[in-house]
């Protein structure tokens, strides 16, 4: 699990800071990798080598929703569904933390690593253009 901390104004122009957090278990992981031909990391580095701005964008929309969730209050569940993802996805700290990935390949890299390095020795190294 990851802790992101961003720094947003809210809808009522009030600046936050505020952490959320981000995690995929290792069945999520291996169905993930399992879904896509080739797996996960061959399918990044095409994204990556391919610059489409569309399944960049496409890429981290999906990632995003499926690593974020909410830590139960005795710390014994990461609590995940799609109401869950989609409170999150309609708040500007959303907005903050999609055009920090779709804009810095650097940081974009270092998000997809932590979150899947938090699982698996088998992780994706994601590509940055210096790659």
């Amino acid at each position: 699990m990851i802790k992101k901390t961003i720094t947003y104004t809210d809808l009522n122009g009030v600046e936050r800071t505020e952490d959320f957090y981000f995690d995929m278990s290792k069945p999520e992981i291996v169905k993930m990798q399992a879904s896509a031909k080739g797996g996960y990391d061959v399918q990044l580095k095409s994204i990556a080598a391919n610059l489409n701005g569309a399944l960049i964008m496409e890429f981290f929309e999906n990632f995003i929703a499926k690593s974020y969730g909410e830590k139960s209050d005795d710390g014994r569940r990461f609590m995940k569904s799609e109401e869950i993802s989609r409170a999150f996805m309609e708040t500007p700290a959303y907005e903050v933390l999609f055009e920090e990935l779709v804009t810095d390949d650097e940081a974009a890299a270092n998000f997809v690593n932590a979150v899947m390095r938090s699982k698996t020795d088998n992780t994706p190294n994601v590509p940055t253009k210096a790659d």
